[in-house]
């Protein structure tokens, strides 16, 4: 789960700080800085909604079903 927040994240930094040019790579350095203390004094969290079940019904054309084979008595 660390990875999804982690991605979480950087889509967050992407489309609150990243959307625009920056002309350097210290600018660019300033404006990340500037975003992660503004999200660490707000203690911005990650509220999770997609629950184990949802991801079952949502995702559940990914995974294989398998069928039950009933034995037979010889």
């Amino acid at each position: 789960m660390t990875n999804a927040i982690a991605e979480t994240e950087l889509s967050v930094l992407s489309q609150q700080c990243l959307k625009r040019r920056l002309e350097s790579a210290e600018k660019l350095e300033r404006e990340v800085v500037a975003w992660q203390q503004e999200r660490n004094e707000k203690r911005a969290q990650v509220s999770w909604q997609f629950t184990t079940e949802d991801a079952r019904v949502t995702l559940r054309h990914l995974y294989p079903r398998f069928e039950e084979v009933s034995s037979s008595s010889n």
